[in-house]
């Protein structure tokens, strides 16, 4: 699963990597542990004035569909085995697709030293300096406003990813990010399932790349640890 991430790029970056329009999201700061409720920046593609626009935005890591007047608990992480059939993702699967952005994210493995159990962190990351999480968003209302919310979509874990936790967020390679991000609506069972089908195909192929060291356990508590601390992602040896 993803229960925690870091995301370092400035706004521009994101503009250039996702080819998204300008001016959106400026006052977003690079950070280095981000935790389910947080505000994070996601990509998406909406139709205004007769056109398809991405754009980057803000969005809190807490999947809440306006149906939901009181959720006991942050839903950050969708199954991909569940995402198209169960009734609080299915219609965000189905016309509201989004990336997350992030640099990495982290797992714990539990250790036994000089007989405790601790939990040493793990900093899971690409190649490159952004990895593209497939998501979904939603928006309700709040005080007359809109509050736009996701949840990354998650996959049995491989690779390096396996071997620190049975879960991992799928990732897109760029040559998929116009078929993800388009805001037309799977209507079919077969559309639908093409789309789980891609997703399968292509996240298997990022998580092949993905590498992961170990890093300081400061990063453990989310009260203690600064989000804007760049050392909570370097690597401890």
């Amino acid at each position: 699963m993803c229960g925690r991430f870091a995301m370092d790029q400035e706004t521009n970056d994101l503009i250039e990597e996702f080819v998204a329009q300008g001016n959106d999201f400026r006052e977003w700061r690079p950070q280095y542990s981000i935790a389910p409720t947080d505000t994070v920046p996601i990509v998406r593609e909406r139709a205004k004035d007769g056109e398809i626009v991405r754009t980057i935005e803000p969005a809190a890591w807490d999947f809440h569909p306006p149906f939901i007047k009181d959720a006991k608990r942050p839903q950050f992480n969708a199954r991909l085995e569940t995402v198209a059939t169960l009734g609080l993702w299915k219609s965000a699967f189905a016309s509201s697709r989004c990336i997350v952005p992030m640099r990495g994210y982290y797992e714990w493995e539990p250790r036994i030293v000089n007989g405790k159990e601790i939990k040493q962190p793990h900093f899971i990351h690409g190649p490159g300096r952004i990895l593209a999480a497939a998501g979904i968003a939603t928006a309700r209302q709040i005080d007359g406003a809109w509050q736009v919310s996701t949840a990354i979509i998650t996959r049995e874990a491989r690779d390096a990813s396996g071997e620190i936790h049975d879960r991992m967020p799928v990732f897109l390679p760029d040559d998929v990010y116009d078929e993800w991000l388009t805001p037309v609506r799977l209507e079919t069972p077969e559309q639908k399932e093409h789309m789980l089908e891609l997703l399968r195909d292509v996240s298997g192929g990022v998580a092949s790349k993905i590498t992961t060291y170990e890093v300081d356990r400061k990063v453990n508590s989310t009260r203690s640890a600064d989000p804007a601390d760049p050392t909570l992602i370097e690597p401890l040896y």
